[in-house]
Order: structure tokens, then C-alpha cells, then sequence
């Protein structure tokens, strides 16, 4: 940019004076001031405008590598759990597919059969009060 320094701005004074006269300086004056304050204006916002573009790109840019991290936390889990996933559901359905009678569509009470593991209302004393219900509605609801 331009170096302006005191002796400089003493003569672009001068210069003004004597080619615009007494009577039009102050008027050259100002509309020199409104003009440099609406340039700068214009400078700051583009600036700032620039700036706001600049941080919005680097959120976007740390959100993308952030979402990357987690799709490849998460394949690299899928990875190591998946062979432990498909054993575990297969046994788990056997199990539950061997200790459940079939059910009579007939009779909707009659369904709510205990699978054996599990103990019926009547069957245990240490039960608390809704616990046997609780423990009959969740055979009903594997069954």
C-alpha cells in the first residue's frame, strides 16, 4: 500500500488548496473521507465475508474427516464382532426353537406356557409381587 508520511500529506494539503481553493476544500474533504470510509467498509466485509468462508470450509472439512474416522470405527467393529454376531443368533434361536412347546392358537391362555428355564408365579415363593406375571409375559412374548 501507499506510505504516507507527515511532510507527503503536508504537501497533498497544499496541492488541494491551492487547486481547489478555500471554498471547495472542505466539501473535497468530506466526500474524500466518505469515500475512503466506504471503501474500507466494503474491504472489511469482504474480508470478513472471505473469513466466515474460509472457517466453513474447514468445519466441512473436519466434519468429512470425522465422519470417515466413525464409517471406519464402524466397519473395522462390524468386522471383529460380525463372526461373533451370526453364532451367538443361531444358537440362541436353537435354544429358544427347543425349549418352547408349541403353541395352541385355539386357546390364547394356554400359550402362556413357561419355557423351562424360567419359573412361573406359583412355582417360587421368593418372587416378588408382578415378577411371575412379568416372567410369564416375557415366555409369551418369546414363544
Amino acid at each position: 500500500m501507499i506510505d504516507f508520511d507527515i511532510g507527503k500529506l503536508f504537501l497533498l494539503a497544499l496541492i488541494a488548496l491551492v487547486v481547489l481553493g478555500p471554498e471547495k476544500l472542505p466539501v473535497a474533504a468530506r466526500t474524500a473521507g466518505a469515500i475512503m470510509r466506504r471503501m474500507r467498509g466494503g474491504w472489511n466485509s469482504v474480508r470478513a465475508e472471505v473469513e466466515r468462508e474460509l472457517q466453513v470450509a474447514e468445519i466441512r472439512q473436519a466434519a468429512r474427516h470425522a465422519s470417515e474416522h466413525v464409517a471406519s470405527a464402524q466397519a473395522e467393529l462390524d468386522a471383529s464382532l460380525g463372526p461373533l454376531r451370526k453364532p451367538l443368533d443361531s444358537r440362541a434361536l436353537n435354544t429358544l426353537m427347543q425349549s418352547t412347546p408349541p403353541r395352541d392358537s385355539a386357546s390364547p391362555d394356554s400359550s402362556r406356557q413357561v419355557p423351562p428355564g424360567l419359573t412361573s408365579a406359583a412355582g417360587s415363593s421368593s418372587e416378588s409381587p408382578g415378577q411371575g406375571q412379568a416372567t410369564e409375559d416375557l415366555a409369551h412374548d418369546l414363544g
